[in-house]
């Protein structure tokens, strides 16, 4: 429904508006539906608020009251989920059972009933006083729920149990402006306005109440938590339903999931994100937010997109406690760290890093915010997204889609008296020649740009149309970025390679015989996987004068990496050599994440 309740009841002259606020306000005091406040308070009749309803939701009404309900179709829905819902099982003919709901609205409920049992749903809508008259007929006072054993998947046996097992030992805290898991169901026809956290522990609390969609969805979440992982992909195919974790910087398949359930775990995802589960064409991006003991907090960035089976939707986990801004622990070699120091204290200039996605850009940018982040600066970024949210710098969100672009926010930046400006990418000529007039007039800029390395940042720059004698005047350093699996330090062991493949490497022939490569042999701590963590390779190039000749003669990529390296700049095939020597990674990840440098 696009209105509320309340307010179709006032359109309709069924009840005031002070009827509706001491309703309301019923509500709030002694809780329950305000259907069923404004019932007992006298302000509309029953039989008139269920022929409403009637039409509203366009499903027959029934009279609870006038029929014997078979007891084998009682059995077919659990007395906790008939109590929480306000649903009764009426009839049952072949495949269609027929449910009476105080809400038929609630199309989750639907859902997870025709999962549960197997029986296409045919709502109805009865009074709420009916039904719970019903379930104290037919249920009693006893109310169990029914066991609901484990459930078979093509990639393996997922007990639901096993996902109240994950959700269990993280200490988790509970805040007065948290939203219960019940509420979900609220979110649906709009009666919790703007709540962005869910609380873990009431996430923890529902396993034994709730049905298996919820269960899965909340053990999935927690799961991935715990495995420390940056994504998860809910993917749909023609026969299954697959779940798979980025761990590392490599999906796994987690497990398959019966294609029936497919609905039902999208409608949950996106209900908890606050998306429209009605709109099923278009992209949509929303969050969910998961609060976690001592005070951490876990954000769920939620992407959905329509393919050719159904909604795909992958979740980014943003753990601003995990999130390493300490410039001196993201790897960098002694030499490469004291350049990049050395250029984000430069009051003016433009700083670019580049890399792929995912490889850490923005960590670094952070990083060095925050090494920045003064009260007597004025920072301002424009991103999209927003990942992480800092105390001390102003942050804005791009939305293209009414004109807040990379270029336009450039341009209303500098009004804003800045002294650093953070750029999230530079993707077009535009944004570039803001940003370089900006360095060029004062102001210390960083962003990113999509290039392989260091040197091809020149080349891009110079494609998108902007002069090299700007390029030389504003750029004062260009750090390109890899992040490569670490080995498990719980299950590392030495190995043999042969010398050949060092030097293929890039190590001299000399060296080979003194350096001892290790790689993982796997453990439980590390899924049997032989890595555990990741770290970064960097690439560093100042702009020194010699440098700046090149670019000004359009040298070649080639010449002016040759230069670089002359000049002490260390490659990303030789930054990943070093963390060999060091013991930190594997030949193997390091041929995976670089190229030969020529």
């Amino acid at each position: 429904m696009t209105e509320r309740l309340g307010e179709l009841l006032i359109k309709r002259n069924y009840i005031t508006p002070d009827q509706l606020k001491r309703a309301s306000d019923e509500q709030k005091l002694k809780g329950g539906r305000l259907e069923s406040n404004l019932v007992r308070l006298g302000y509309i009749k029953e039989d008139e608020l269920l022929s409403f309803l009637s039409a509203q939701y366009r499903v027959p009404s029934v009279k609870i009251s006038k029929m014997e309900i078979n007891p084998t179709v009682i059995k077919l829905i659990p007395s906790s989920l008939s109590k929480k819902y306000f649903i009764i099982p009426i009839n049952r003919m072949g495949p269609k059972l027929t449910l009476a709901m105080a809400d038929p609205s609630n199309i989750v409920v639907i859902d997870e009933i025709k999962f549960m049992t197997g029986f296409n749903v045919e709502p109805v809508v009865a009074s709420e006083t009916e039904i719970i008259d019903a379930i104290k007929k037919y249920y009693g006072g006893g109310g169990n729920v029914a066991g609901l054993g484990s459930i078979s998947f093509e990639a393996k046996d997922y007990d639901l149990n096993d996902a109240k097992d994950d959700a269990l030992g993280d200490g988790i805290s509970l805040d007065d402006d948290v939203v219960d898991v019940d509420d979900f169901d609220k979110l649906v026809h709009g009666a919790v306005d703007n709540v962005e956290v869910v609380d873990s522990q009431n996430l923890e609390n529902s396993m034994d109440m709730e049905g298996p969609i919820i269960k899965i969805v909340n053990g999935i979440l927690i799961k991935a938590i715990k495995l420390g992982a940056s994504d998860i992909h809910f993917e749909p195919y023609e026969r299954t339903f697959r779940v798979r974790y980025r761990i590392d910087g490599v999906l796994r398949r987690d497990m398959s999931l019966p294609i029936q359930i497919k609905n039902a775990m999208t409608s949950r995802l996106k209900i908890m994100a606050k998306l429209d589960i009605a709109e099923k064409r278009l992209p949509q991006d929303g969050r969910i937010k998961l609060r976690t003991g001592k005070g951490r907090e876990m954000d769920f960035r939620v992407s959905a997109i329509p393919t050719l089976f159904g909604e795909k939707l992958v979740l980014r986990l943003l753990d601003k406690s995990a999130l390493q801004l300490d410039m001196t622990k993201l790897g960098f070699e002694e030499s490469s760290l004291a350049d990049l120091k050395a250029a984000i204290h430069k009051p003016v200039g433009m700083i670019l890093v580049t890399g792929p996605t995912g490889s850490g850009k923005t960590t670094t940018l952070y990083s060095a915010l925050s090494e920045l982040n003064k009260e007597t600066d004025n920072i301002i970024t424009a991103e999209d997204p927003i990942e992480y949210n800092f105390m001390g710098i102003n942050q804005v969100q791009m939305h293209e889609e009414i004109g807040l672009t990379f270029a336009s926010a450039l341009r209303s930046f500098l009004r804003q008296d800045p002294d650093i400006i953070m750029v999230g990418e530079i993707r077009d000529f535009e944004t570039a020649q803001i940003a370089v007039q900006a360095a060029l007039t004062g102001h210390l800029v960083l962003s990113t740009v999509h290039t392989n390395d260091a040197p091809g940042t020149i080349n891009r720059l110079i494609d998108m149309g902007i002069e090299p004698f700007l390029i030389s005047s504003a750029v004062v350093l260009i750090l390109a970025q890899r992040l490569i699996r670490k080995i498990c330090m719980d299950c590392r062991e030495p190995v043999k390679v042969h010398p050949q493949l060092l030097i293929d490497l890039g190590i001299p022939p000399d060296e080979v015989k003194s350096i001892q490569v290790y790689k993982g042999k796997g453990c439980s701590i590390c899924n049997n996987t032989g890595y555990k963590g990741r770290l970064g390779l960097y690439e560093v190039m100042p702009m020194k004068e010699e440098v700046k000749e090149l670019v000004l003669s359009r040298a070649s990529n080639s010449e002016i990496k040759k230069e670089a390296i002359r000049l002490g700049m260390k490659t990303l095939r030789q930054s990943g050599v070093t963390k060999i020597k060091d013991g930190l990674t594997t030949i193997e990840e390091v041929l995976r994440s670089t190229i030969e440098d020529r």
